[in-house]
């Protein structure tokens, strides 16, 4: 997948949030979207990375003990 089709599925999903919202006023969407990418992306990146923290870390392009308190913020270790 390229990154222009990663922009368009997220495009989308941010229209259809609108949508969802029916004229209501939106709250705080930087930090709702990016925690709804975040603990998907971990989960897969882990799975994919056979749990090594330290590659997966490498994948992100994170320190590991970042990607580490990430994992325990959305609880996923």
């Amino acid at each position: 997948m390229s990154r222009k089709e990663i922009d368009a599925c997220i495009r989308g999903s941010v229209e259809q949030y609108f949508k969802d919202l029916r004229g209501a006023q939106p709250h705080a969407l930087h930090e709702l979207f990016l925690a709804a990418a975040e603990r998907p992306l971990l989960e897969v990146v882990m799975h994919h990375a056979e749990g090594n923290q330290s590659r997966a870390a490498e994948w992100l392009g994170i320190n590991r003990n970042t990607l580490r308190r990430k994992l325990q913020t959305h609880k996923l270790i």
